[in-house]
């Protein structure tokens, strides 16, 4: 009789207690987690550490205190999912900051123009997160481009919503998640948050950009529904007294999905 086997699980070195608090004192989505919730996240950060392998381009050193700030911030998402969420793909690469790969792009007359914008990040389906270390080392405060920045969050939401094939902003929810609460939810918020871009834009040749800096999130959301996604999952853990306020509909819904309520984590404390 052929037998059967299963690959042998990665093993998992814990991460340094001093390190982990070094590592993720400046973030915002710490606030307020209690030590065991903390425990449990160095402990999947450990495993994640474990399955995925790090690479780094133009000269970069990666050091643990860097591998240590990508898997905190990419496991608080999963924190209550577990590891396997992040199954499938293992490779991430760091470049030094931003970067710009040449990539066509088809305007709304069917043009085809060559493009290279800097980025920050990105995540591909069933491929790699790619990461500028100088993004991964902003925390939310005076030195963030915008307020709840956090471009691992943003790219690690991107890979849950690849969970069921190309981005669209509608992860696999849970059993017992209504889609068409999830659905109506977003719709809605989407639409609002893209007019409000739309004035902000209007207006900001008269005010110097103020009214852009009035937005609760990213005007980035704006750009597509698996933007805003990534987005308001950046706001959900990093600025949730600003997100729950603007579209409580969607922390619902964010709440539910992540299976955590950082807002109640921030009033409890």
């Amino acid at each position: 009789m052929l037998g059967w086997f299963r690959p042998r699980e990665p093993r998992a070195e814990p991460v340094d207690e001093g390190l982990w608090e070094s590592a993720t004192l400046p973030y915002l989505f710490m606030r307020g987690l209690a030590p065991a919730d903390s425990e449990r996240l160095r402990a999947l950060a450990s495993q994640f550490l474990a399955r995925k392998h790090f690479s780094a381009t133009h000269g970069l050193e990666l050091t643990p205190f860097m591998r240590v700030q990508v898997a905190a911030q990419a496991c608080i998402l999963v924190l209550e999912l577990g590891i396997d969420w992040y199954d499938g793909w293992s490779e991430i690469i760091v470049y030094p900051g931003q970067f710009a790969p040449e990539r066509e792009v088809v305007d709304e007359a069917g043009v085809v123009h060559l493009v290279n914008d800097p980025m920050a990040g990105e995540a591909w389906l069933g491929g790699p997160v790619i990461l500028s270390y100088e993004d991964v080392a902003l925390t939310s405060d005076e030195d963030a481009r915008v307020a709840g920045y956090n471009v691992v969050i943003h790219e690690f939401a991107h890979k849950l919503d690849m969970r069921n094939g190309d981005p669209n902003g509608f992860p696999p929810l849970h059993e017992g998640m209504a889609p068409a609460a999830w659905r109506d939810a977003f719709r809605d918020a989407y639409g609002d948050f893209s007019r409000r871009v739309e004035e902000a834009d209007a207006l900001a040749e008269r005010d110097g950009g103020a009214a852009l800096d009035a937005l609760p999130i990213d005007p980035y959301a704006a750009e597509n529904p698996s933007e805003f996604f990534a987005v308001v999952s950046e706001a959900f853990f990093e600025t949730p007294e600003w997100l729950q306020p603007a579209y409580p509909a969607v922390y619902v819904q964010l709440r539910l999905f992540y299976r955590q309520d950082p807002l109640a984590r921030l009033t409890a404390g």
